[in-house]
């Protein structure tokens, strides 16, 4: 593996660690906190590796639902990652499959923003993997490491410090980078009212991918008509001309 590429995955992936890290210490403390302890803690962040599906998973467990509706919770809130998963198969088609495999376990939200917004503009089909194991390995350590620090430590953090404000942060240092153009905006916006207006409506983890589905729409849309309307010109015909004009 190329470790100039991993490097450079370390690099895209590291501004998300501001998030991160809080983020972590919630997913550890909240185990802890609702007596499913340490171990419980770590084999969430370790196996799952998906904040916001450990939470859910966390809530029905301790709130007496069966292990049965704690993974469907979490796979619910995961669809995402088939969106995902299948917007990267193609610059990885020609990959090994154990290092797709591996690459799909590392696979989270903000290793896909960095590995989507790259590997367009990269023609080096062996510089991907390198560069998105070495991203996933990164904020596997920090994740794994901030949640253990949650699971150890988390009851002597003062409950007037807000910790919850990092699941937000998290996704919106994801975002704004990512907006650079009028259909990611279309997109952004269509997509944040969706998963609003689902989870209003009572859709629970299904607001997630309402509201992924509703911004591909909407951006996809953004980017046709926009194409159109900028191809407009081309075609226009200002009416007769006379016998010595051109059209």
């Amino acid at each position: 593996m190329s470790l100039s590429d991993a490097r450079a995955g370390i690099a895209a992936v590291a501004p998300n660690v501001i998030g991160i890290i809080p983020f972590g210490l919630v997913a550890g403390a909240t185990p802890v906190a609702a007596g499913l302890g340490v171990g419980a803690a770590l084999g969430f962040s370790t196996i799952v590796f998906a904040g916001a599906s450990q939470l859910a998973a966390i809530d029905v467990l301790t709130g007496g639902g069966s292990v049965a509706v704690a993974i469907l919770a979490a796979w619910t809130i995961n669809l995402r990652m088939l969106l995902y998963s299948a917007s990267l198969a193609p610059y990885l088609a020609r990959e090994r499959q154990w290092r797709r495999m591996t690459g799909a376990y590392l696979l989270v939200d903000q290793v896909y923003a960095a590995c989507i917004l790259r590997w367009p503009e990269d023609g080096e089909t062996k510089r991907r993997i390198p560069f998105m194991i070495g991203g996933g390995l990164f904020l596997w350590a920090i994740w794994v490491g901030s949640t253990m620090a949650g699971a150890l430590l988390g009851s002597t953090v003062p409950d007037d410090v807000p910790l919850d404000f990092a699941v937000p942060l998290v996704f919106l240092v994801l975002l704004v980078p990512t907006v650079n153009s009028r259909p990611a905006l279309v997109a952004a916006v269509a997509g944040g009212l969706a998963a609003v207006l689902a989870a209003e409506a009572g859709a629970g983890g299904l607001s997630i991918m309402a509201g992924a589905v509703s911004g591909i729409a909407a951006g996809a849309l953004a980017e046709v008509f926009g194409e159109r309307r900028g191809r407009a010109p081309e075609g226009h015909d200002d009416g007769p001309r006379g016998p010595g004009e051109q059209r």
